[in-house]
């Protein structure tokens, strides 16, 4: 009775939230807007509440995240339809067929079905996806390929090893977070803004997303990194880089890191100081040159493992006809496709207003200078020696990535949530409840006008361009105070 006054709210939050999770898994169209926006505003609700009640007791909230992972075990994506494609090419690969090479159109087209199930899983998919060449690396594919093992001619059974694959992830998100939040002297149950949050339990464990592996793997390299064994952090993010290849943009940013940061460079020099005062000498340098060209060595070293590392990691696939067919498909993102947008909407309108087109052509081919211009100016500018600056780069330029971008699908934002856990911003989870917006694009299919209402997408980014205004005066004020 006691144990039942102490913990009853949490209970029941919880059981309502596994009630809510279980509607959302089971029993939602994708196109029933009201209750897709009233389950996921209600989760957000008690979500907040429970990590409000239950911030003292991370062994209950760990087990929340296992319990309510679990509701989905049994559950086919219901806003989502990139799990039949990872179906196809892990069975594609058990077949000998390297899934670069070949485009699921290409087979049906012909009435070929390589692989069981072929034409459920191309229906499933789509014509779109099934017409274009995969883009997922290979870590990835790994994980495609055990799904096909032990589920080979089922798809539900396919679902449901990716889905284990990617809860296991996750706890090891929250293994390595927890860990990387205690050594940056944040507190732990910050991870649990992560690891509880309705987005990332429905984005990835129920729509089967894999920004929670290549985030598992993303997370333990900036442990490592932070512990001081870069060389291992090299290879675990290379394997974050082969699930997804968005961490190639954090690369620069490691620069000051390396070379300026308290481990490689300010304990060298106060050392060095401490010996000349000991001894006393009157040092007219204190520049360590021979320490400055060890730790570039070591910069250099990093780079050269991720990279050498990742290309074996490619190899098994590798071909002319690969790098042409995946160049291509990686160039779609910014060339053809158009999805959630921001700045590229505005970009659009004022091309339409002033060329009478779309100038996604040429918008398209801007953007990714300015990204390329930003990540620049934060790795060579902005300070990054110590790793929570570090990860607050990373997450501003991936920020910037977004905005600049023009498809961003609700779970790209992932990362950003992952990266926020460890720094003062606190947008990316305020987006990552509004993110819920994008989906009413998908309300049009079936209907005779399939575009986005820019109304919609306009609200998403103006809370979270607020938000972020907001924060980044209120840091500046804080950096003045001091």
């Amino acid at each position: 009775m006691q144990f039942w006054k102490l913990h009853r709210v949490p209970l029941l939050l919880a059981l309502t939230s596994i009630l809510f999770y279980f509607s959302f898994a089971y029993n939602l169209e994708r196109t029933d807007y009201i209750k897709l926006l009233s389950l996921y505003s209600g989760l957000f609700v008690l979500f907040y509440q429970l990590l409000k009640f239950g911030k003292n007791d991370l062994t209950f909230l760990t087990w929340l995240a296992f319990i309510f992972r679990a509701v989905f075990i049994l559950a086919i994506p219901n806003l989502s339809q990139d799990f039949y494609r990872f179906i196809w090419d892990g069975r594609m690969i058990l077949e000998g067929f390297n899934p670069y090479l070949y485009t699921p159109e290409s087979f049906i087209s012909k009435n070929e079905f390589p692989i069981s199930q072929a034409q459920e899983l191309y229906n499933g998919m789509g014509a779109l996806n099934g017409s274009h060449f995969t883009n997922y690396p290979p870590i990835n594919q790994l994980c495609f390929i055990i799904a096909g093992l032990f589920a080979s001619k089922s798809i539900l059974g396919s679902a449901i090893i990716l889905r284990l694959l990617i809860i296991a992830a996750d706890f090891g998100t929250l293994y390595f977070g927890k860990k990387l939040l205690s050594k940056l002297q944040l507190p732990e149950p910050h991870i649990f803004w992560y690891i509880l949050n309705p987005f990332i339990i429905i984005e990835l464990t129920g729509n089967l997303h894999f920004e929670g592996v290549m985030i598992f793997f993303l997370v333990w390299s900036l442990y490592l990194l932070h512990s001081n064994k870069w060389k291992f952090a090299a290879i675990v993010l290379a394997c974050s880089i082969s699930v997804k290849l968005i961490p190639l943009i954090f690369l620069p940013l490691f620069f000051q890191w390396f070379i300026s940061s308290n481990k490689n460079y300010n304990d060298v020099i106060t050392n060095k100081v401490k010996q000349s005062f000991k001894n006393d000498e009157i040092t007219t340098s204190l520049t360590p040159r021979n320490d400055i060209l060890k730790a570039i060595t070591r910069l250099i070293s990093f780079y050269t493992i991720i990279f050498i590392t990742t290309f074996l990691l490619f190899a098994p696939f590798f071909s002319s006809d690969f790098i042409n067919n995946y160049s291509q498909t990686v160039a779609l993102w910014f060339g053809n496709f158009e999805f959630n947008a921001s700045i590229y909407y505005i970009a659009r309108e004022l091309g339409y207003l002033y060329r009478g087109w779309n100038e996604i052509a040429i918008i398209g081919k801007i953007l990714p200078i300015l990204v390329f211009l930003f990540v620049i100016i934060i790795a060579f500018v902005r300070k990054n020696k110590s790793t929570q600056q570090l990860i607050t780069a990373m997450l501003l330029c991936l920020t910037f990535y977004f905005f600049m971008s023009t498809t961003v699908h609700p779970w790209y934002i992932a990362t950003l949530v992952i990266l926020g856990i460890f720094t003062k911003y606190k947008f990316p989870l305020v987006w990552s409840f509004v993110i819920i917006l994008s989906y009413l694009a998908y309300l049009q299919i079936g209907k005779a006008d399939k575009s986005e209402n820019l109304w919609i997408i306009g609200l998403e980014y103006l809370i979270v361009f607020g938000v972020l205004i907001w924060e980044l005066k209120a840091n500046n004020r804080l950096k003045r105070s001091f």
